[in-house]
């Protein structure tokens, strides 16, 4: 996270004052006469922004009016926060206090939108000083959070961050080995146990799937276990997270074409990347929850000894898959994990995966596609949480007649269904890797996008870390 983000009681400092404009009586504090008249004034022809210059620091005000719906109000919170940085910029400010002078209770949503919208990911750029955003740190003051509010949301903004620099590392680096090293030190940081099983416990274990979208790799896979399982646990089974993390797709033999398609492939392990997001925040929170979190990586390459399509693979629950696309390895991998979840007994399983063209065609970067097998009191919180942090879930139907679409002539199931609903029969073919309750999220349309869209910056977008994290608190509920 390269803001600091910190709570504080003193206002000495540049201001962010947040006001829904119906009661300016706070104004006295810190405006002059002449500028409440312009602040009066401005608010009647709707101007949103104000920048007030004081002797030794800035006053910017804010105007967030009450939306149709709390939701609405929260993500115009956000949105409007994420303009005002272009102010900040401008007038070069490092330093900034955000208080809530509004009857609104927006102060976190106010902190998410200028956090996440001054992320910025420099690493390989040699002209890192002239590149990087003048502020420095925001402030939230404690009129406006209580201090554990303050933490949740810290450790919230922390792993979304982290998610994003994962998601935008190059696979020239973020190899499968090296993932699993980047994954160790986060652990290291957080708190939370990793175990890293190498190619040689892999096929010992006899995954399959993993096994085979790796053949055409010269790089080893790695499969990842993270786990949170403290002794002031709320619930005896832990809740299992599963990431897909193809670390870069090519499509394998059925090759992508380069536009538009492969050039941003490295945004393929996003799943994986939000699972781990989530297991920092689960950790470094301190959660009396036990949750797991499972990450098969591997990148899928057209290499000499490649996977075929034709080919029949068995998988680590012994299942055999007829192969008819290499490029619909997303599930061949997350088959293996999904297996792997049932020596936990898990209450709950999700899994999470830029899986297929369909969910980001049917929603595109606004919303998540999601189905399965769970209680319908977790997918009302779910969706409650979607709508809180703006992450919006969408249930799709899993009738019968779309698993007829995945049944083979020569083996148990094939990994590819018919030309229509693909994000369905996706889920539909990871349904037979599954005996509990369970999950599936598709996130393909919004976990990388081209331009930037608000706060949510250009490239990884940490998306689904601020919603599984809201979930759990409600899960603990």
């Amino acid at each position: 996270m390269n803001t600091k983000f910190t709570h504080t009681k003193s206002l000495k400092n540049n201001l962010i004052i947040i006001s829904d404009g119906s009661n300016l009586d706070w104004a006295d504090n810190y405006l002059s006469t002449g500028e409440i008249t312009v602040l009066s004034k401005g608010i009647q022809k709707e101007v949103k922004t104000f920048v007030f210059p004081k002797a030794i620091n800035f006053a910017f005000v804010m105007i967030v009016k009450k939306s149709e719906d709390n939701f609405r109000t929260q993500e115009d919170s956000r949105l409007a926060a994420a303009e005002m940085l272009d102010v900040l910029e401008q007038y070069k400010i490092s330093s900034a206090t955000i208080i809530n002078h509004s009857s609104l209770k927006i102060t976190a949503s106010v902190a998410e939108g200028l956090v996440l919208g001054n992320y910025q990911f420099l690493k390989y750029f040699n002209d890192k000083k002239g590149k990087t955003n003048a502020l420095k740190e925001i402030k939230v003051h404690s009129s406006g959070m209580t201090k554990s509010k303050f933490d949740r949301l810290h450790h919230s903004l922390f792993a979304t961050c982290k998610t994003r620099d994962l998601v935008n590392e190059p696979h020239s680096y973020m190899n499968a080995p090296n993932y699993s090293k980047e994954i160790k030190e986060l652990s290291k940081v957080c708190g939370f146990k990793v175990k890293v099983l190498d190619k040689k416990k892999i096929e010992k274990l006899g995954m399959g799937g993993l096994l085979a979208v790796n053949q055409g790799s010269e790089l080893p896979p790695t499969f990842n276990i993270m786990e949170w399982l403290p002794k002031n646990a709320k619930n005896k089974k832990p809740i299992v997270l599963v990431g897909k993390g193809v670390m870069f797709d090519t499509g394998g033999v059925s090759l992508k074409p380069t536009k538009n398609s492969m050039d941003f492939m490295k945004c393929d392990m996003a799943g994986s990347a939000l699972v781990t997001g989530v297991m920092v925040a689960v950790a470094k929170a301190k959660l009396p929850l036990k949750v797991v979190a499972l990450v098969a990586a591997t990148d899928n390459r057209p290499g000499k000894d490649a996977y075929l399509p034709g080919d029949v693979v068995k998988m680590y629950s012994g299942k055999t898959v007829e192969v008819l696309n290499t490029d619909a390895e997303g599930r061949m991998t997350l088959a293996d994990a999904l297996h792997y979840a049932k020596q936990y007994e898990p209450e709950l399983v999700m899994d999470f995966a830029t899986l297929t063209g369909a969910a980001a065609y049917c929603f595109g970067p606004e919303g998540i596609p999601y189905m399965g097998n769970a209680d319908s009191k977790i997918k009302y919180k779910l969706e409650r949480s979607g709508n809180e942090v703006h992450e919006r879930l969408v249930e799709m139907p899993m009738w019968k007649e779309y698993g007829e679409t995945i049944k083979s002539d020569i083996a148990d199931i094939k990994n590819l269904g018919g030309p229509y609903a693909g994000h369905i029969t996706a889920g539909k073919f990871l349904e037979h890797f599954t005996d509990y309750p369970w999950l599936h999220f598709d996130i393909a349309g919004p976990a990388y996008l081209h331009s930037k869209s608000g706060y949510r910056t250009k490239e990884g977008t940490g998306v689904g870390v601020r919603l599984i994290y809201n979930f759990l608190q409600k899960y603990l509920e």
